[in-house]
């Protein structure tokens, strides 16, 4: 029996237990089991395709990643907001290989690849589809693309990225679980639990091969959240939902659209509608700052600004530029939003913002 029919069984399984409180860790159990297999099955997946198949090379200073089903535009989109050439064709299946392209904006390289369009079972391997989605684990922000008339495929490509370890919109499970070789697993939580109890927590702790370690919850944890916590495959990216062929579309359609996606950005790709709208979400949702150098008795570069991530300290920044930045540092000097005054002096801890000017003063 391979790994997808292993889960198929386990799932049918869960759907067909009522759940309660007794059965709670029972269903624990099972959804652990469906975790640890999936695991092994993206470490399985990984090594069978290396040397072949998709690969991402990281370059600039974020990569983005555009998903959708076939024909949706993401070739189109592509092309619109990057130095790319996409084949575009009105046929499904146009884009074969990953094409990547570079965005430039507010003095930032980001790198955008159109991966091929994506199916329903893409996750288990249909049509390449575990390669393909492999290539967005690895993404800064994963951007899904929809066309305007199947807004149903969102949930579609929701469920196949989270069935292959990624976890769109989400950040990590605050817990902690310190493995020990002896003395029981020993268990605290901060806030009140009301999604599970002790029994189902050590029973998916079990699954897990845990049966000593301290664990420390710091939220309502739900059992799903505490699987995710132990499971080392799974990866935190925000996504950005973009409806595209809006002109298409009436005026009623869009209105009810809107209502359900609310959230979502709405464009026209092949018109160059709402087109620079995304760039700039693009490059929000990243939280990319920029940082302007200024050499002792220079002036500030305001033509190249170093991108880093927002909530950057002077210390990522000196990293960054040299390890000889951070071994000889004396202090820093900033100007901009991030400080009381001009010229105000700051250590390694300091937080920059956007637009701030650093000179940072070394040891001699």
């Amino acid at each position: 029996m391979d790994i997808e029919e292993k889960i198929r069984k386990i799932e049918e399984e869960i759907t067909k237990t009522p759940y309660n409180k007794a059965t709670s860790h029972h269903i624990g159990k099972l959804k652990a089991k469906i975790s640890r297999l999936r695991e092994e099955s993206l470490k399985r997946s990984s090594s069978s395709t290396k040397g072949r198949g998709f690969t991402l090379k990281k370059s600039g200073d974020s990569t983005v990643v555009l998903v959708g089903f076939p024909s949706v535009g993401k070739s189109t989109i592509l092309n619109q907001i990057t130095n790319a050439q996409s084949k575009i064709g009105a046929y499904e299946f146009t884009t074969l290989d990953v094409i990547p392209g570079v965005m430039e904006y507010r003095g930032a390289q980001i790198q955008i690849f159109d991966i091929p369009g994506i199916i329903a079972g893409a996750s288990k391997g249909k049509g390449r589809g575990r390669e393909i989605l492999s290539v967005a684990r690895n993404a800064d922000l994963i951007v899904m693309v929809l066309d305007v008339f199947n807004p149903h495929h969102q949930e579609l490509i929701w469920d196949e990225l989270l069935n292959i370890g990624i976890r769109p919109n989400q950040t990590a499970p605050d817990i902690s679980v310190k493995r020990r070789k002896i003395g029981g697993v020993k268990l605290a939580s901060t806030v009140p639990l009301t999604y599970m109890d002790e029994k189902t927590i050590r029973s998916i702790l079990n699954e897990y091969g845990v049966h000593s370690a301290d664990v420390l919850i710091r939220e309502d944890v739900t059992i799903d959240r505490f699987i995710d916590s132990l499971d080392n495959s799974i990866v935190y990216i925000p996504l950005l939902l973009v409806i595209n062929k809006i002109d298409l579309a009436d005026e009623d359609y869009m209105d009810q659209l809107k209502e359900k996606f609310d959230d979502a950005l709405y464009i026209a790709a092949d018109k160059g509608l709402m087109v620079e709208e995304l760039k700039a979400e693009i490059y929000d949702r990243l939280k990319l700052i920029r940082i302007y150098l200024k050499p002792q008795g220079q002036k500030a570069d305001m033509e190249e600004p170093l991108i880093v991530r927002r909530g950057a300290t002077v210390e990522d920044v000196a990293r960054k530029l040299h390890r000889d930045f951070l071994k000889n540092f004396r202090h820093a000097k900033v100007w901009g939003s991030s400080v009381k005054f001009p010229g105000q002096k700051v250590g390694l801890d300091h937080e920059l913002q956007d637009k701030d000017v650093l000179r940072i003063i070394i040891k001699k």
